[in-house]
């Protein structure tokens, strides 16, 4: 990769890129809908404003950065600050006008969740708000899918919005100590969310005497796969809350997205959404060893 487009990969954190489209495809499936050509706006509108946030929230921490992480893009002077910041308006305006295109309820909820972003990184982030603000944004970009599919917010993708919300938060308080370290009780939370989660994903088991319907059996494997992703570096961090391995806990927790996406797609019945969204780990995995996801 050239020296340019790698400065560009890291400050817009590409490897974690594989985590935004499922969310509008897991709304799509819980609004009961296939994908169509609304989903795949709401997709483009998505990774647009994902990265958006990217750039602007290192342009916002870039005197932070100075000192705890001089190796970032900005403070390592590889990205002019000004560069960031044209990058997320640009970002954020691409992406509200392909939501502009899959419909007004798309746009108005595209709307609040550029908004959202906007505030959490210029304004939120260091505040007790910083963690629902993320949640918050997650949740609006999965309503994004579903609105953009079926031209309203299905009431069963509520649901799952709130799911992913609440993952969102668990690994956005882990996240707040990356650099310093020092708190166990952080990843031990999220430790425990995961958990809920992952149990409440899986759903019952099938009663005494029934064979299990191969949805039951791919949610069941989804939901197990997430909670072992994010669990695993989530222990460590709480048994050595140093600064290296609070990074992998966040990043476990950026790479637990997509099956939780897929568990999602799958407990809503689209199999075909969750295994396409299974197909994007090994990518997502393959990238995070080049760039880092956090």
């Amino acid at each position: 990769m050239k020296p340019v487009l790698r400065d560009w990969a890291e400050l817009l954190r590409i490897s974690a890129l594989f985590t935004v489209p499922g969310d509008a495809l897991a709304g799509a499936a819980a609004a009961g809908l296939r994908p169509n050509r609304r989903t795949a706006l709401a997709v483009g509108s998505s990774l647009c404003l994902y990265e958006a946030g990217m750039a602007l929230n290192d342009w916002a921490d870039r005197e932070e950065d100075a000192v705890d992480r001089p190796h970032r893009p900005i403070p390592s002077g590889r990205v002019k600050p000004a560069a960031a910041l044209a990058a997320a308006a640009g970002l954020t305006g691409a992406g509200l006008a392909l939501a502009y295109r899959a419909g007004r309820p798309a746009a108005l909820v595209a709307t609040a969740l550029a908004g959202t972003v906007w505030a959490y990184d210029l304004r939120l982030k260091h505040t007790a708000a910083g963690p629902a603000a993320m949640a918050a944004a997650r949740s609006l970009d999965l309503l994004l899918g579903a609105t953009a599919t079926g031209g309203k917010v299905a009431k069963p993708s509520l649901l799952p919005a709130t799911a992913l919300g609440a993952h969102t938060y668990a690994v956005t308080t882990v996240s707040r100590h990356e650099t310093q370290g020092g708190s166990s009780g952080a990843p031990l939370a999220a430790l425990a969310a995961t958990t809920v989660l992952g149990a409440l994903t899986a759903g019952r088991p099938p009663r005494r005497g029934s064979r299990p319907a191969p949805g039951d059996l791919a949610r069941a494997g989804l939901a197990a796969a997430y909670a072992a992703t994010a669990a695993k570096p989530l222990f460590h961090a709480a048994l050595n809350p140093s600064p290296p391995l609070t990074q992998r806990a966040v990043g476990g927790g950026i790479k637990a997205m997509i099956p939780l996406q897929a568990a999602l797609a799958a407990r809503a019945g689209s199999l075909r959404t969750a295994a396409a969204l299974t197909g994007l780990v090994p990518v997502a995995r393959t990238l995070a060893r080049k760039v880092s996801p956090t």
